[in-house]
């Protein structure tokens, strides 16, 4: 008698049909929880590369990065760890990447608030070389996460005091660079460090950048007031275009100009802003001093032998220093000290010969500056450290300090309208800076790749091994269209 004839006299099913049920239903629900555990590990693991592309792009953008370069940085983490098709928004202040794993299933948002800005490229260093590994395939998501952690919690690779000092370096630097002897060039060594000092004091009391740059601004003017009234043997306004100078550095100018050229101009608006709002700091904190001084009988006039250029030995000199002190002050690697001053240099030299043959003070100045993306590019790269750092360490000689310092003064002390015009040079001279670099870095890339074809074919024929060193090929993670599983 079959089962169906047992049920139907009133008997139940065989023992041996229920355990089958019974295995059955076990294996539907370990199944079931395989399936449930798979599609958590994947959505953690989802969940880990975002986390990880958002991280690396804070540290990016809140050193000064590019939003182009920002954002094909995190895409670039993304695809790595095999999620393709991404999305990413940034605002200056926040980046938001979103992700859909399949055409059906709904699309996820992430967001990061970017609320920490400063000049740190030894972090900036050690985050670029963690992308370059982890596309590689040399680190796993996992160590790339724990190193890119460490990073960030990490102190400053030298002692902050010595940061400090190469601030006044640098200002010295600018005062051997605009003619001034070695006095005045002590004065605004030990003025920055003041200023510095101040400075360090004030963002750890969380006073905003525009209150800041107001200060420093007003303790260069003071110094410079100071000199004045003691009838020292040295340009009191000397001290005032370094301090200028050493405040305008900070400012992250060309940001915003290669946001405007790539096209993402809500962040180009953004950083514009910032470096206007700061720029403005700076005028305030020299005005008031130079108000002051004019209550107090004190006009610090601007001696015509301080706008001529020095003689070119030392005003190439004096810019390889400035470049190479603020760089040191940024904390950038050791090993990229050395293209800072030849790129430094290089672009002063530049700068002067432009000027003495009377193309104007923009166009020199964007001369320069494209020297120093045409070789801060191709330099950075051989030295290990991104472009950024020897770009933006390189510029800092061109910065336009004395021109603002001498657009105030005669709007202020002399109540002429030529100050106006002293004022829009400087503005034309900062678009001009950062447009010329951003230039330069153009023309350097298809150089650079020109430049290796070349040297491939110089090389000669190789007797035993490959031509090219072999990296080993890492598998590419698939993702399922249908179910949207990552397979390997």
């Amino acid at each position: 008698m079959d089962e169906s004839s047992k049920v139907a006299a009133g008997g139940g099913p065989t023992d041996e049909a229920m355990v089958e049920r019974r295995q059955r239903g076990r294996r539907a629900e370990d199944r079931r929880v395989v399936e449930e555990q798979r599609a958590r590990d994947e959505q953690r693991e989802v969940y880990s590369t975002l986390d990880l592309a958002l991280r690396v792009g804070e540290v990016l953008l809140s050193s000064g990065a590019g939003t182009a370069d920002t954002t094909a940085t995190i895409l670039g983490v993304t695809a790595a760890g095999g999620l393709r098709g991404c999305e990413v928004d940034i605002t200056f202040t926040s980046i938001a990447i979103s992700y859909q794993a399949a055409p059906d299933v709904a699309p996820e948002t992430h967001v990061r608030v970017v609320r920490y800005r400063g000049q740190d490229f030894s972090r900036l260093t050690d985050v670029d070389r963690l992308v370059r590994r982890f596309a590689r395939g040399d680190v796993t998501r996992e160590e790339a996460s724990r190193e890119l952690a460490r990073i960030v919690s990490a102190g400053p690779p030298f002692p902050r005091w010595t940061s400090v000092l190469a601030w006044g370096v640098m200002a010295g630097g600018a005062t051997l660079l605009l003619g001034g002897g070695w006095l005045i060039t002590l004065v605004a060594f030990v003025t920055a460090i003041v200023i510095e000092t101040n400075n360090r004091w004030f963002n750890r009391q969380r006073l905003p950048a525009f209150y800041q740059q107001v200060a420093g601004a007003f303790v260069a003017t003071a110094v410079a007031l100071i000199l004045y009234a003691v009838d020292a043997p040295v340009k009191p306004s000397l001290v005032v275009a370094a301090g200028i100078i050493m405040l305008l550095a900070g400012i992250a100018l060309t940001g915003a100009v290669q946001d405007a050229i790539t096209g993402y101009y809500v962040t180009a608006a953004a950083r514009s802003l910032e470096a206007m709002l700061l720029t403005g700091g700076i005028i305030a904190g020299v005005s008031l001093g130079l108000t002051l001084g004019l209550k107090l009988g004190l006009p610090v006039a601007i001696e015509a032998q301080t706008i001529q250029l020095a003689n070119l030995p030392v005003m190439v000199g004096a810019s390889a220093l400035m470049a190479v002190a603020f760089a040191y002050a940024s904390y950038a690697p050791l090993r990229s000290l050395l293209p800072v001053g030849v790129v430094g240099a290089a672009g002063s030299l530049a700068f002067t010969l432009m000027a003495r043959a009377e193309f104007g003070p923009a166009w020199s100045t964007a001369a320069g500056a494209f020297v120093v993306g045409l070789g801060g590019y191709s330099l950075g790269r051989r030295c290990g450290v991104p472009p950024l750092v020897v770009v933006v360490s390189g510029t800092v000689p061109l910065l336009p300090g004395l021109t603002i310092y001498k657009g105030l003064f005669e709007l202020l002390s002399l109540g002429n309208l030529i100050g106006v015009v002293s004022l829009a040079t400087a503005v034309a001279i900062g678009v001009a800076l950062a447009s010329g670099v951003i230039l330069g870095e153009y023309v350097a890339q298809p150089i650079r790749r020109e430049a290796r074809r070349l040297e491939d074919r110089l090389a000669g024929p190789r007797l035993v091994g490959p031509r090219r060193p072999v990296r080993p090929r890492q598998p590419r993670p698939r993702r399922n269209r249908r179910s949207g599983r990552i397979t390997h």
